[in-house]
C-alpha cells in the first residue's frame, strides 16, 4: 500500500510533470525530433528505476519531489541519476533547454 503510494507520488509529481516541460521547452526551441525522441526514451526507461529507488527510501522521493518543485533540485540532474545510460540525450537536448 505505502510502495504503490509513493510510485503514485513520483509518477504525479515527478515524472509527468517533468515529462511534460521537456518536451514543451523543446517543442519552443523547435529541437529535432530525434532529440526529443531520446530525451523521451530516457524519461520512459527512468521511470522504473525512480520509483524502485523511491520505495526503498521515501525520504529520498519525498525530498526529491519538493525539490523540484520549488527549484532546488534539477529534474535533469533526477534523471541522470536514475537512469545513468540517459547522459548522452540528455547533453544532446542541453541546448534546446535553456
Amino acid at each position: 500500500m505505502f510502495e504503490s503510494f509513493i510510485a503514485w507520488l513520483v509518477v504525479t509529481f515527478l515524472l509527468n510533470p517533468f515529462g511534460a516541460d521537456l518536451q514543451s521547452r523543446m517543442a519552443a526551441a523547435q529541437a529535432p525530433a530525434a532529440v526529443v525522441q531520446g530525451v523521451t526514451q530516457c524519461a520512459a526507461a527512468a521511470g522504473p528505476a525512480l520509483i524502485d529507488r523511491a520505495s526503498g527510501d521515501p525520504l529520498w522521493a519525498i525530498s526529491t519531489v519538493v525539490g523540484t518543485w520549488i527549484g532546488t533540485t534539477s529534474p535533469e540532474a533526477v534523471l541522470r541519476d536514475a537512469a545513468p545510460g540517459c547522459g548522452p540525450a540528455m547533453a544532446a537536448a542541453r541546448p534546446f533547454l535553456g
